[in-house]
């Protein structure tokens, strides 16, 4: 597993672990019941404190991305489709507001932003 940490980003170090986690959820990169590194190996191979990956595995299994055995460790959880619908949902508006905001900006108007949103969803 490949997590990629930035010192210069705005966000805390257990977050930016917890969004590269679920994205890999999400993306069917890590499947459902594999085990996650233990939270001293993790921690030791980013070279961060054990504390913050406690918080992201428990910020991961309070929005039930992952689940964890006492003596056994963390594993992906079964996948609620609900819920990776909603994150899945959630993650394009992220996406579509930046594109909206952008757009506004730039002077570019409703009409000509779901035009160039058609032709970039329609692939032409």
């Amino acid at each position: 597993m490949k997590i990629l940490i930035s010192n210069s980003s705005e966000k805390p170090i257990y977050e930016q672990i917890t969004t590269q986690i679920k994205s890999m959820i999400i993306s069917g990169e890590l499947m459902p019941e594999s085990s996650l590194p233990s939270m001293r190996l993790l921690a030791k191979e980013l070279r961060i404190s054990v504390i913050t990956t406690k918080r992201a595995y428990t910020d991961l299994e309070r929005d039930g991305f992952i689940e964890t055995v006492p003596g056994k460790g963390s594993f992906v959880a079964k996948k609620n489709t609900e819920l990776i619908r909603e994150q899945q949902l959630r993650l394009a508006e992220e996406h579509l507001q930046k594109a909206v905001d952008a757009a506004k900006s730039f002077g570019i108007g409703k009409q000509e932003l779901m035009e160039m949103l058609e032709i970039i969803y329609e692939g032409e």
